[in-house]
């Protein structure tokens, strides 16, 4: 008999493409079995269902390939658990390069690989083509060859883990259509359909292309948008064989696998094709769009001078298929910060294959803990805010991030549709000068600026690029006389209230509840005592604290900060990013600049280090924080918006004569790498604890009351000697330019890789940040008794460890004494 239609479950899956299979299928596997998962047609069958199947495991992020290497684990074992089959086929791939610069993508790959693992094997074309034998390789340069890579069949993969799902208790209900969210108190309470309502503890939201349209239910951003993708399947090739491997061209934007005999051959074109943009039907179940020849010509044009064999070969289907695309090509995974209890898993951009299987285990692992168990940054919904969630923004941004999976990762590639989006008061004077702009978080942030007669447009290259001088020139402005940083991105959180000291002292690792106009540099730890952010808090007021963070962290750190403060304390928390502009005057002639223009006492006695204070800047009234990113005397100057202007204005011209330069953040990042400071997400991660990041020294183990985390870090902190730890490095030969991802060696084993790299002027170097690991234990002996070089593209460079940072180790200038002479600095 069947069973009757269910009025409460523990939780709640909306969608039954092999994301949400996969939700199901490891919750149960964690022993939670009051699992239901709804499907409004028939399992696999929306977006699912015509995906290409590839999995490739490698990623620029060690946790993302992680989660893939799981995937492939996961399905060649599927089918004995379940009896049914996945398609699941360890063929390996190949990736082949047209040009030089390809080459050199491939061969930085490969040094990736080793860094985390996967087995990678650089080769010519001949050796391509040997594995290959339908493709013409005279226009290559050469391949790489990755054995672990493969293929699934996605409709017989998503059955399977149903199955498994239900196998543990999960029941599985398919034509219901969620027709709306319960939420009562800021928590979800379970969902409406059209045949009755269930009440949940949680709702999961892994509806695919209708993620976004189930987000808006409850107020919850899903941003993304659907783009058409294009394949078609050939009939019998001959030389095509059941093992052949998967073939990617990106040069040439197409990719190939094997399908009875013949090829499926389809592509990432530069310029997608949106679609949905009055929504997306609820019924368009195993359906197709119309053939678009015009819009695959890009890729059958190179599809036939990669197998020729094509021109005479039938085509015996073309699909277009839509899949929906987030706007920086990675997935949607987590909590909303919206909405409690309510987790979403959607958005894979053509990934979800290969993704799928680490992608549910890290979600349902996330929901049974309540947090992730590992660094997720990279998908974690919070990376996002409303304004991401605006339509006409999407459909113009996904036009884009489809081909992002082919086009050449350049160093510091910037997205160029959907922009300018988020404008600084500053931006039209940054601009008149020759700012060349990036972006982040959507704000146009200045990179460098071009000199008179330059264009202000960067030249990608793997080596030097065209801003390499003027980042030197504004590299030494800020070293030697003064440099201006417009920092109005760094996103601002007012917290406030009689709790707000406790509250944040519990949130933060080093003890913030300090003097009235003092600054705090700290973490926000998780209770693995990684770093759920690092910030600086500001004390206004006894019952008022300002904290800047990073520019993508607003809407993850109040998040954190507000789940984590409990709901019986008297705290508010306001994201006041648009409140303020923030204008970072930093360099040795930084006190005389600003003392030309303010009444405030200056001085190291009158404003220390670690100070913040309310100040007249010219006409404007505006607080000056002594901190610094670049470890040079100055103040970052958090200026009310509608007096930014004046004061960028007043700087400029008290500065004029005393060798003030504006500044970007090619030159903060190269400034702040010399000295040898973190950034999060990079060198400071939810996986990384300060004693491995070097950074113990911030945190107040004894504070009363204690922090999140700190069990942990005392835990590790009696350990002994961490297996791995930040380390700087610099490159021994002037010459070559790191980016970050690199490979770093000891002794000529893999020991780690480069989180953050620039060309250190100050130090005439590439400079690095890197994470080394040895099991035995990263102490000062294992440092200095190494021999470490750095793999830049299969060439090994020799490389000095700092144990110190080699630029002002004591810091001597960031506590210049007022008195101090000029020449001294």
């Amino acid at each position: 008999m069947a069973q009757e239609f269910p009025t409460q479950a523990r939780v709640v899956i909306i969608g039954g493409g092999i994301i949400g299979c996969s939700v199901a299928y490891h919750l149960t596997k964690l022993g939670w079995t009051d699992v239901v998962l709804l499907e409004q047609g028939q399992l696999s069958g929306g977006t699912t269902w015509h995906a290409a199947g590839l999995v490739g495991q490698l990623r620029s992020h060690a946790n993302m390939t992680g989660l893939i290497r799981y995937s492939t684990q996961l399905y060649s074992e599927l089918e004995a658990e379940t009896g049914l089959a996945t398609g699941w086929k360890n063929c390996g791939s190949l990736a082949v390069a047209r040009t030089s610069d390809r080459m050199t993508v491939l061969k930085r790959t490969a040094a990736s690989a080793r860094a985390q693992g996967v087995a990678v094997e650089v080769i010519s074309p001949r050796e391509a083509a040997d594995l290959w034998p339908v493709m013409a390789m005279d226009d290559l340069v050469g391949a790489v060859w990755l054995p672990g890579d493969g293929k699934a069949n996605p409709t017989d993969l998503t059955q399977s883990l149903a199955k498994g799902g239900r196998n543990h208790g999960a029941r599985i209900i398919e034509r219901v259509r969620v027709t709306g969210i319960t939420v009562k108190d800021g928590t979800v309470r379970g969902v409406e359909t059209d045949r009755g309502d269930i009440a949940a503890e949680i709702v999961v939201n892994c509806a695919g292309q209708w993620a976004r349209k189930v987000g808006l239910m409850c107020g919850v951003t899903v941003p993304l948008h659907s783009a058409e993708h294009m394949y078609i399947v050939t009939g019998k090739i001959e030389g095509v064989h059941p093992d052949l491997p998967v073939l990617r061209d990106p040069d040439g934007y197409i990719y190939f696998k094997e399908e009875v005999g013949g090829l499926v051959m389809g592509g990432f074109e530069p310029e997608a094709k949106p679609w949905g943009m009055n929504g997306i039907p609820d019924d368009f179940e195993f359906a197709l769009l119309a053939d678009d020849w015009g819009q695959f010509e890009i890729l059958m044009q190179n599809a036939l001078v990669r197998v020729p064999q094509l021109e005479t070969t039938e085509v015996r289907k073309f699909y277009n298929g839509p899949e929906s695309f987030t706007p920086d090509n990675n997935f949607i995974l987590g909590e909303a910060p919206e909405l409690r209890n309510f987790y979403v898993g959607a958005g894979f951009n053509s990934m979800g294959i290969a993704s799928a299987g680490g992608a549910g285990r890290a979600l349902a692992e996330w929901i049974v803990n309540g947090a992730p168990t590992m660094d997720l940054w990279p998908v974690d919904i919070r990376r996002f805010a409303s304004f991401n969630n605006n339509p006409r923004w999407l459909h113009d941004r996904v036009k884009e991030t489809l081909g992002l999976h082919y086009a050449m990762p350049w160093p510091n590639r910037e997205l160029h549709t959907a922009r300018p989006f988020r404008r600084s008061p500053l931006y039209d004077r940054l601009a008149s000068k020759g700012a060349c702009f990036g972006s982040k978080m959507g704000w146009e942030r200045a990179n460098w600026f071009a000199e008179a007669g330059q264009r202000s447009e960067t030249d990608y290259a793997f080596g030097r690029q065209n801003w390499h001088e003027a980042v030197k020139r504004e590299m030494n402005a800020t070293r030697q006389a003064a440099g201006i940083f417009d920092q109005t991105s760094f996103a601002k959180l007012l917290v406030q209230g009689r709790d707000a000291a406790k509250a944040l002292n519990r949130i933060c690792a080093a003890d913030v509840d300090v003097g009235i106009g003092r600054s705090v540099y700290t973490g926000m730890l998780n209770e693995r005592g990684g770093y759920e952010s690092d910030l600086t808090v500001m004390r206004l007021a006894a019952d008022r604290f300002l904290i800047v963070t990073g520019s993508a962290q607003a809407v993850h750190d109040a998040d954190w900060i507000r789940r984590n403060t409990s709901p019986d304390a008297h705290v508010t928390l306001t994201d006041v990013t648009s409140a303020y502009a923030v204008l970072a005057l930093m360099g040795p002639n930084a006190r005389d600049i600003l003392g030309r223009i303010t009444s405030a006492d200056l001085s190291n006695a009158g404003f220390p280090f670690a100070t913040i204070r309310e100040i007249d800047i010219g006409y404007a009234t505006a607080y000056a924080n002594r901190m610094t990113y670049v470890g040079e005397l100055g103040w970052e100057l958090i200026v009310p918006s509608e007096f930014a202007v004046g004061v960028y204005e007043a700087l400029h011209q008290a500065g004029r004569d005393l060798g003030l330069v504006d500044c970007g953040y090619y030159a903060l990042e190269a400034l702040r790498i010399e000295k040898g400071f973190r950034a999060w997400s990079r060198e400071l991660t939810p996986d990384i604890n300060p004693h491995e990041a070097g950074l113990a020294f911030a945190v107040s183990f004894d504070k009363p009351g204690g922090f999140i985390g700190r069990e942990a870090l005392m835990r590790a902190k009696h350990a002994g000697a961490p297996v791995r730890r930040i380390v700087q490095f610099t490159l021994d030969d002037p010459e070559p330019m790191l980016w970050g991802g690199e490979l770093i060696l000891r002794d000529g084993k893999p020991v780690g890789e480069v989180r953050s790299a620039a060309y250190g002027h100050t130090l005439g170097l590439s400079v690095a940040l890197g994470l080394i690991e040895d099991r035995g234990g990263v102490d000062r002996e294992f440092i200095a008794s190494g021999s470490f070089e750095i793999d830049l593209a299969g060439e090994r460079h020799p490389a000095t460890a700092h144990l110190k940072c080699p630029y002002d180790p004591k810091s001597e200038r960031v506590r210049a004494d007022a008195g101090e002479p000029r020449a001294a600095a």
